[in-house]
Parts: structure tokens; sequence; C-alpha cells
């Protein structure tokens, strides 16, 4: 092979490897993260645990990235050790998809519809529809489909063009001589964890192998050692990945490499045995694509069975490896949530950070309760507790805000890149509502500081707009979590209510303070506070706005303002008829009662 076969040769393994990313890429936003999803729905079956890891890898074509995003779910808690390891074995059995794909080169026959599904047909026709989808779609989901269909058709042109560059190899004997020398088991091992563990894609060195038996020189007998390695340098990915994780996330790298290599190890013991007491009849025989994949499938589907039982075995052979030491553990919830890793699947990062706001509003929930106690009873340890609280949710909107942005980052489809922006505005709304639940707690601390209190009128007023901040607070979050748009529109009308009873409340508040009973000193706090709490529904009539809006992104243009505008002036029957029921439930309550 002259120069220019060996620039043909790296220019169609540039393009066979750009392939696959794009192919990959464009499945992993086509599914909008829902595959990983379902790895945290996972139940201690060890056999759904291996179903749902061979339909994810097979959905994202590659058992590294699958593998990788394990160990970071490992890493937050979301998943255990034992239902990593059955993700792992699944991972190795769904990455055999590619090879199977590729085999389709070497269809032959003369039929019309075999013609079509030949690669050198398919790949070219699948090309032209994937550009038209990709330039012209104006749906997202659309232009996803297209670069889908682009990925293919690149894998397929790369293979074809190092099938052409290494075609003259075939008459070279020295090519001959060193593909029989991989017929040495330990040394075709070696080879192909090492070409894996460079490429680190165990699909890629299948397919470059793939593409290497077209010239009719590789046999079985040199095939099946390298087939077997390439499943060990596929590890090298996760046990990158597991750098300066926790200790199990390191465990669930350490598994995925004992489990290749122990497999590995039995099944050459298991192939060589029959080989030398029996005799495979196609030993030195050349392998074609087919061959390749039936063998690669075959190979991880029993490793696979044989390993079910041992399943137990495995994770104490980790924890032999990875031993727990007291000044390693993890302190840091959010920071393990947020684990980098997941930046692979930018569908599971967002939804890690939704997570993360969710328990944002139930702590920012509980500041606001604590906060309201202190109204009535005052207590230094609550304040201790809600300033801790307060503390937590500051970190976490660091940490969520530097997360979110690094997710935007990446190369996103158009309802992700939207979910991002709405997160990175909810994520503030709720840390502002601690800072006003901290503000009314200090409003509570001047009281008691000043041996003041409030009047039984004012008290009784303060607790029935309390209540109804409490329910809009609640409101937000339960919508916000569920992302259930039709509990967000109850939010406005409540919040309008509130405004309603704040403007009354300082009116009123005022002419007691005129007329002498009620004191100066508590006088201040009262409006403070009732500031405070009418902010803190303006910051969750913010959450419910940015819940509507994002739902109404999807079927196009959604004006916030406008959406606003008609609602304040009871346009719509659900405003109208909520504001009366809230008006009744809380408004008439201090407007009835007697001062």
């Amino acid at each position: 092979m002259d120069i220019f076969g060996v620039i043909s040769l790296l220019g169609g393994l540039a393009l066979f490897l750009y392939g696959m990313s794009v192919l990959g890429s464009g499945l992993e936003r086509t599914s909008g993260g829902r595959l990983e999803k379902t790895l945290e729905k996972l139940t201690n079956s060890v056999l759904k645990s291996v179903l749902f890891g061979a339909v994810v890898t097979a959905a994202v074509q590659s058992s590294s990235a699958t593998t990788v995003i394990v160990v970071g779910l490992v890493n937050s808690r979301i998943l255990g050790l034992r239902q990593a390891i059955g993700v792992i074995m699944g991972a190795n059995i769904g990455t055999t998809i590619t090879a199977h794909i590729l085999r389709l080169a070497d269809l032959s026959g003369g039929g019309f519809l075999l013609q079509m599904l030949k690669p050198t047909t398919l790949a070219p026709l699948v090309a032209v529809i994937g550009i038209i989808l990709y330039m012209t779609a104006r749906k997202s989901s659309h232009k996803e489909i297209g670069q889908v269909m682009l990925g293919f058709s690149i894998l397929f042109t790369g293979l074809f063009a190092m099938e052409a560059a290494v075609a003259p190899l075939k008459d070279v004997p020295e090519f001959t001589a060193l593909f029989a020398k991989f017929q040495n088991p330990i040394l075709g091992v070696l080879v192909g964890a090492v070409v894996t563990g460079i490429i680190q894609s165990s699909s890629a060195s299948v397919g470059i192998l793939q593409a290497l038996s077209s010239t009719g020189m590789i046999t079985y007998a040199s095939a099946f050692p390298i087939i077997m390695g390439q499943n060990i340098g596929t590890c090298v990915t996760p046990l990158i990945a597991s750098i300066g994780a926790s200790k199990n996330a390191k465990r669930t790298a350490v598994v995925h490499l004992s489990f290749n290599v122990i497999g590995t190890i039995v099944f050459l013991i298991g192939t060589y045995t029959i080989q030398a007491l029996i005799g495979f009849p196609f030993w030195l025989d050349p392998i074609d694509k087919g061959g390749i994949a039936n063998f690669h499938t075959l190979f991880n589907v029993v490793v696979t069975l044989l390993f079910l039982p041992f399943t137990k075995q495995l994770e104490k052979l980790a924890c032999a490896i990875v031993k727990d030491s007291p000044e390693d553990m993890d302190s840091d919830d959010v920071a393990l949530e947020l684990d980098e890793r997941f930046m692979r699947s930018p569908g599971l990062a967002i939804q890690q950070g939704r997570k993360i706001i969710v328990k944002m509003g139930f702590l920012a929930k509980e500041n606001f309760v604590s906060a309201m106690g202190l109204m009535r009873h005052y207590d230094s340890k609550k304040v201790e507790r809600i300033n801790e609280v307060e503390d937590m949710l500051d970190r976490m909107e660091d940490r969520l805000s530097a997360y979110l942005l690094m997710v935007s980052a990446q190369e996103l489809s158009e309802k992700d890149s939207r979910a991002v922006s709405e997160l990175l505005h909810v994520v503030s709304e709720y840390e502002r509502v601690g800072d006003y639940s901290v503000n009314v707690m200090e409003a509570a601390e001047t009281m008691y500081q000043r041996g003041s209190k409030f009047s039984k009128a004012a008290q009784a007023e303060m607790d029935t707009i309390g209540q109804a901040v409490y329910e809009i607070l609640d409101i937000s979050v339960s919508a916000f979590e569920s992302e259930d748009v039709q509990v967000a529109t109850n939010i406005e009308p409540l919040e309008e209510v509130i405004d309603l009873m704040e403007e009354t409340l300082k009116d009123r508040h005022i002419e007691r303070l005129r007329q002498g009973k009620c004191t100066p000193d508590a006088a201040f706090p009262f409006v403070e506070a009732l500031s405070c709490l009418e902010r803190i529904a303006d910051h969750c009539s913010n959450v419910g706005t940015y819940i509507i809006s994002h739902e109404g992104e999807k079927d196009g243009d959604f004006d916030r303002h406008e959406y606003l505008r008609m609602i304040h002036k009871g346009e719509t029957e659900h405003y109208a008829e909520h504001f009366s029921a809230y008006e009744k439930k809380y408004y008439d309550r201090i407007a009835l009662a007697e001062d």
C-alpha cells in the first residue's frame, strides 16, 4: 500500500468514525433523553436491567456512552451498584447492533428489493432524504431524523472508502502473514484491546475489522481473539470517567472491566479447548462481515448468560478492589446529582437539573413555614435551621446555574434548549422565595428583640395571608414537579387575590396604628412581612408562567405578557372562576373580620 492508499484508508476511517458520532448523537437527541431516563426506573431485577442496558445502547450506538452514563447515575446515587451490573451486561449486547447494520454491505442478489437494500444503493438514497430533511424541515425533530439518516450514510461511505483502500492488501504476502500472527490468542486480544482503547469504541473497531475482512485475508482464527479483546478495550472510557467519582461509581467501572476480562478468559479457554479436542471446520477459513457480527453477538450473549447468576460475586469483587475509606466519603448530594458525566446525554442532565429545582422548591416551602411560625412563637433553633436551609438554597442555585450553563453549551435540540432556559429562570425564582422567607424571619427577630407583638386582629390577618401564600407556593412546586400546565393555571388567580389582600391589610394596619390599636414597634415588621409575602407570590406566579409558556412554545409562539394581560382582564373563564373561589376562601375572611 502506497502513501495514497494510506491517506484513503485514514480518510475512510475518519468518515466512518464521524458517521458513528453523527448517528449516535442524532439518535440521542431524537430520544430526548427518554431512553436514559428508563435507567432510573429499574427494579432489583437483573434481567430487566440487562434488557434496558441493551435497548439504550442499541439506541445510542455506544456501550462506552451507556456505561459512562451509568457511572454518573451510580455516582449520583440514583442507581445502585447491583442494578448497574445488569445495565453493563446489557450494554455489551446492545453494542453489537452496529456490526449487524454493517453486514448489510455483504448482501448479494439481483432482485429489485434486494438491490435497494444494499448499502451501495441504500446509503446514497438515505443521504439524499436526510439532507432534504435537515435543510428544509422546520421542526427540530424532523431535522434530527435527517441527521440520523446522514450519519447512517456517512458511516457506510467511510466503510466503502476503507474497503477500497485495503483491497490491494489481499495480494500482499506480508499482510497475510501479519494476520496469521493474530491467531495467537494472547496477541489477538492485546491488539483488539489496544485499538479499541485508542478509538474508545468497540463498535468502531469491530467496523474496522469488518472492512478489513473484505480482503479475504482475515480468518476466523485471527478474528475471534481480536473481537474478544475489543470488549476489553471499550472499558477505557468508563475507567477515565470514574476518576474523581464516588467509590460506587469507581466500582461500576471496575465491574465493567472485570466482567469483560473474566468473560474473555473464560471464552478463550472454552473456544480453544473445543478447537484442540474437536476442531472447528471453519477455523482457518476467511471470515466475512456477517461472521464477525455473529461472533460479536454470540460472545457477548454467552458471557452475559454465564455471569447473570454471579452478579453478587461481581459486586463483591469490585468492592474488594475499590475499598471503602472514611476520608473519601461523599458529603455533597447536590454535587453528586449534578454529575458532568450526564453531559453525554443532555436530556438526562436537564432531568437532573429539574430534580434539584424541585428540591429547592420543597426547601423554600420549609423555610417559609418556619418563618411564618416565628411570627407567633420565636424559636432560636428554628432560626438556625432557616439559615442553614438558606445557605443550602444559595449553594444549590450557584451550582445548578453553572451546571445548566454547561448543558446549554452542548449540542441541544430545540426542545432541550427551551427546557434549559426555563430551568435557569425557575432556579432563581425559588432562591428569591428563600430570600424573602429570611426577610420574614428577620422581621420576627426584630419584634422579639423589641418585645413587641401583633394585635389579635393583625395576627389573624397575617395567618390568613400566610395560608394563601403557602397554597400558591405549594401549587407552584407541584405544578413544576409534575409539569402540569392545568395546575399551573391556578397560580395566577391566587396571586391576584394575594395582591388584593396585601393592599387591604396595609391600609387596615396603618389605620390601626393611627387609632393606637397597634404599637409602632410592630408596625414596620407587619408591613415588611406583608411585602415579602406578596413578592413570594409574584415569584410563584413567574414559575407558573414559565411552565405554561414552555408548553405553549411547543406548538408555536407564546407571548408571556399577552397571556398575563388576557387573564387579568378576565378574558378566560378558568381565571374568573378560580379568582372568585380564592377571593371567597381568603379575601372575604379578612374583609368580613372585625378589626
